[in-house]
């Protein structure tokens, strides 16, 4: 059978109800049969031919551009429709944080220090806050405290942590840090900016606690000796419990969670969803350390622990209106990892530190061990470790119960 695609339906001149099947490429009966010109009456063969004309190319050129814009404007547009959107209180509910805050934990006397894009000081949730150190190793502009990522990322990440206003972080009573070492797209490329970051929060900011939500795939950017694993290394020695994103690389193949995450003694943060899922794009840890190529073992292999990261509501630039955003990844998921462990050890800080008020590898030990016993386990299963999962969900009240128990303080 011939193909029927140059085909078309034409009406007859003495009674245009009567339609002939002819060949597009035929002439056709004159356009004074119609009384009609000859050019109108080529249209009579296909009357969707003004529509044709619209749509393309114009129409799909509209198309595509709107489906960009779209892409583009989603994080403001869902600021618009937050009233009718899930709320972000449910990451902060299910994970025990608010808990915690009942009893009165606010993170006080607590020492953060984050190294992102910086951050954005005139929103008005950070009203109330006075940083306890901010330097920018990006562009050496120390004086100038600003937000320089395209997609304000050092603002969406310290929101969750330190917000006191229309919204409420995890840990707002700390005393906050914040390094400038990521560029506008937020890379984690920087290698020795990221390095001197994390250095000058172990020396000059004394932290307790570094909080990481960046990292590079394994084989790039940051390698295994890289400075930043060196500088990671340097803060767990001295005694500073280093928070990091697992990454955001789930079903990609890469083959383990992001450096500096996969060093030993650092907490990768792996993102759950609201519904209690895992989260597609979180990391998938190897079995094998990448430093020693021996097989890793509890309560060390990654990720360590997941937490909500999945459109979480957060501040966001103050040159859009309203000032707030929707942010996906890992690294939510670490500022909350974050915030909960500021609430205990402000908590049970004192005790675990010891009588020289130094956190030595067995106490820092405690805190790790507790972490993985502590976790819901129903979140992976019930298996013991999941390598996206990790030992389970965020629980941080069992996290503290269980700090408390190997203390002796329960």
């Amino acid at each position: 059978m011939q193909p029927m695609d140059n085909l078309e339906l034409l009406p007859e001149p003495e009674e245009p109800r009567l339609l002939t099947t002819i060949d597009r490429d035929a002439p056709g009966y004159p356009g004074e049969a119609y009384g009609v010109s000859d050019e109108e009456a080529k249209e009579l063969r296909w009357p969707a031919a003004p529509i044709r004309r619209i749509l393309w190319p114009w129409g799909a050129i509209t198309f595509a551009l709107g489906t960009v814009f779209m892409l583009v404007v989603l994080p403001y547009i869902n600021a618009y429709l937050a009233p009718v959107l899930p709320e972000s209180e449910w990451a902060y509910e299910s994970t025990g944080i608010r808990e915690l805050q009942d009893s009165g934990l606010t993170g006080e006397g607590v020492r953060v220090c984050m190294v992102d894009t910086g951050i954005d000081l005139e929103h008005p949730d950070f009203a109330n806050l006075t940083l306890a150190g901010f330097r920018d190793f990006y562009e050496g502009q120390h004086d100038d405290i600003r937000d320089i990522g395209e997609e304000f990322h050092g603002t969406l990440m310290a929101g969750l942590l330190v917000a006191d206003g229309k919204y409420y972080g995890a840990a707002p009573g700390i005393d906050l840090s914040v390094a400038l070492a990521l560029g506008p797209a937020g890379a984690s490329g920087q290698e020795d900016m990221v390095a001197q970051a994390i250095r000058w929060c172990r020396i000059t900011e004394n932290a307790d606690i570094i909080s990481l939500s960046l990292g590079s795939d394994p084989g790039s950017g940051m390698g295994i000796q890289s400075e930043t694993v060196i500088a990671v290394q340097e803060a767990l020695d001295a005694g500073i419990f280093v928070v990091a994103a697992a990454g955001n690389t789930g079903g990609a193949g890469v083959g383990d969670v992001s450096v500096p995450g996969n060093v030993e003694g650092v907490i990768a943060v792996g993102a759950s969803s609201w519904n209690g899922n895992i989260w597609s794009g979180s990391a998938e840890g190897s079995p094998v350390d990448p430093y020693t190529g021996e097989n890793r073992s509890y309560p060390n292999q990654k990720p360590e622990v997941s937490a909500p990261g999945v459109l979480l509501f957060s501040t966001a630039s103050t040159v859009i209106t309203p000032p707030y955003a929707y942010s996906t990844g890992t690294s939510d998921s670490t500022v909350l990892v974050t915030g909960a462990l500021a609430l205990i050890l402000e908590w049970h800080g004192e005790a675990l530190a010891g009588d020289d008020g130094i956190l030595d590898p067995t106490e820092m030990a405690i805190v790790k061990r507790s972490l993985a016993s502590s976790c819901d386990k129903d979140f992976i299963g019930g298996s013991s470790h999941h390598p996206s999962g990790g030992y389970g969900r965020l629980d941080a009240v069992q996290w503290a119960s269980d700090i408390a128990f190997e203390l002796n303080l329960a």
